[in-house]
């Protein structure tokens, strides 16, 4: 083929293969994500048929991850990363170091391996792939939970030590002996020398933060204002990736960092302006397509032969990976006294291995430390720890009731609670007594509830942002922090006892989960929801939400002005019975 063609028919071929694999694997009731996986598997050059072009796959796939992280960036504020500090850094760390030594020593000692490939199959066991970690967490709803919010936080952690651990393999290679080819290496670094590395990395990456933290926060900002005011859609979504992608690749030139950390920031810097929500709605569409090229270029690495030659040690591989470091997320998790439901969660998210893992056994082989047979079994068993995380999240629950039911420890890990996750303690009975319940985050929910609140109209708020209940808590509403369609997260709301339920946030299929459950526990609730089309308006309609409002600028004015105009109908019936009751003495 022309090699001018070579991008769209990589394009072509990996789109047009993930929606065929994907939409069979949501047939089989199996994640989308393993039918990406088997159609990277059939375009890699290791198959016969069309082959696709595995650097340009890898380029894309960089892409995707750079956009997702981004996006992660968006819904997660400075305050959310240093709250998790206190789990992550340390949780982060040694779990690393447990999982990488788990991995020498088997490899040395049971495979016979050198020292030198050990290391570098262990340290490729010990860090999880952002892309993996951050779609399990969306599809499970756990994103913006506490849960989510340390799972996160770790990433954060082990991607600085991964970036740290690269810059210091040529070194480590140098001090084990060990040359590219087989030749002779070069002289060992002075003990001087690997501090100067070291202090050096930590300095690129502290420089980095800095100026994201100081020139960015305004920076950043400014520049989307002045873009907004131009009333073009085109430039707001140019700009928006112009930051995402721009910042990424310069964190990676001029500081060293990589791409996935760069559009971190770059994220939680915009996340600063009041155009972070539509930031993320107009990324969105973006993300999604190139995280699907991510999967897809993975399945792409693989050489299935592999699997045929070394079944037992890449099974060895996957029980470390899937049990030896899901168990020590898991007890780190608990020792710091976290709830048992938070163990499991992040438990089951780190049990995965993914880019870093590739990158690092590269670098091995680059540096004569490992071969590509090793790298072949890493990616192997990448593949099917990815293709597995799925199930470690399905079996969350059994788990758990097994646990409490047989172990004394388990049920007080149970009994530990987020204290979002129910009402504060000053919450008056009044708030808890024909009150409208909201469901939702962002900056209508925030109008609607300070409307409320100045006219003197009882309400609890649900939301799902940890950080969004934290904001309202602190102006003294009343706020949960959960999943509205649980009905435990109901009851915390004193759904029997409220008058009304306004469900602000925009996603036609939880709200009707949320509705159907709501009016299980209250059939007399009067229910109001929000769109954000037309089609949502008389699809939600046709469900039995008698009222539904279109999303525009205006919304929570009208939303406030029928929840008023609700409680003054109720007040005007109550003095009209008072009337006719003294006429009738």
């Amino acid at each position: 083929m022309d090699h001018s063609l070579q991008l769209l028919f990589t394009l072509a071929l990996a789109f047009v293969l993930a929606l065929i694999f994907g939409c069979i694997a949501e047939k089989l009731k199996c994640p989308a994500l393993v039918g990406f996986l088997c159609a990277g598997i059939l375009c890699s050059s290791n198959t016969p048929g069309p082959t696709a072009d595995m650097e340009i796959a890898m380029q894309l796939s960089e892409v995707g991850v750079i956009l997702l992280m981004f996006g992660v960036g968006l819904h997660f504020s400075i305050s959310d990363l240093l709250k998790v500090k206190g789990i992550a850094v340390p949780g982060a760390v040694l779990q690393m170091t447990i999982a990488t030594l788990l991995g020498l020593l088997f490899a040395v000692y049971v495979w016979e391996w050198s020292l030198a490939s050990g290391l570098i199959f262990g340290l490729c066991l010990s860090c999880a792939s952002t892309v993996v970690l951050l779609k399990a967490l969306e599809m499970h709803g756990h994103l913006n939970t506490v849960d989510g919010q340390i799972s996160v936080g770790w990433l954060v952690v082990e991607d600085i030590a991964t970036v740290l651990i690269l810059v210091l393999l040529p070194p480590i290679a140098q001090i084990m002996g060990v040359a590219p080819g087989g030749s002779e290496a070069a002289e060992p670094m002075t003990a001087s020398g690997i501090a100067y590395v070291i202090a050096s990395t930590l300095l690129h990456v502290v420089a980095f933060v800095a100026i994201m933290m100081v020139v960015g926060r305004k920076f950043i900002p400014w520049v989307l204002w002045q873009i907004a005011k131009t009333g073009s859609r085109e430039l707001f979504t140019l700009s928006i990736l112009t930051a995402s992608v721009g910042i990424a690749y310069g964190a990676a030139a001029v500081f060293d960092v990589s791409f996935a950390l760069g559009a971190f920031f770059a994220g939680m810097v915009m996340r600063e302006s009041k155009y972070a929500h539509r930031a993320a709605s107009d990324s969105l569409p973006l993300q999604d397509a190139f995280s699907v090229l991510f999967f897809v270029g993975v399945g792409m690495m693989l050489d299935w032969r592999v699997i045929i030659e070394e079944p037992w040690s890449i099974l060895t591989m996957l029980a470390i990976i899937m049990i030896g470091k899901s168990l020590t997320a898991f007890c780190l998790v608990h020792f710091l006294r976290y709830p048992l439901h938070t163990s499991l969660n992040v438990g089951a998210a780190l049990a995965q291995i993914g880019e870093f893992s590739f990158i690092l056994a590269a670098q091995g082989i680059a540096l004569g430390m490992t071969d590509q047979k090793m790298l072949s079994m890493v990616v192997a068993s990448a593949i099917l720890s990815i293709a597995l995380n799925p199930v470690m999240f399905a079996m969350i629950p059994y788990v758990r009731r097994f646990s409490v039911r047989y172990f004394a420890w388990a049920r007080a890990a149970a009994m530990l609670t987020d204290p979002y996750s129910v009402l504060p303690k000053e919450t008056s009975r009044r708030m808890l007594m024909g009150q409208t319940i909201l469901v939702g985050t962002g900056s209508v929910t925030r109008a609607v509830a300070k409307r409320l609140s100045d006219d003197d109209v009882p309400f609890v708020c649900i939301s799902e942002d940890k950080s969004f209940a934290e904001e309202l808590r602190s102006q003294k509403h009343a706020v949960i922090s959960g999943d509205a369609a649980d009905p435990m997260v109901l009851v915390q709301g004193h759904i029997v006892t409220a008058a009304q339920l306004m469900v602000i946030d925009i996603d036609p299929v939880k709200t009707l989960k949320i509705v159907e459950m709501a009016k299980q526990l209250n059939p007399d609730l009067n229910i109001m929801a929000r769109a954000g089309s037309h089609d949502e308006v008389e699809h939600l309609k046709s469900e039995g939400i008698a009222k539904v409002y279109l999303d525009s600028e205006s919304v929570s004015e009208v939303l406030t002005g029928n929840i008023l105009d609700y409680y003054k109908k109720d007040e005007e019936q109550g003095e009209q019975g008072a009337v006719q009751s003294q006429s009738a003495h």
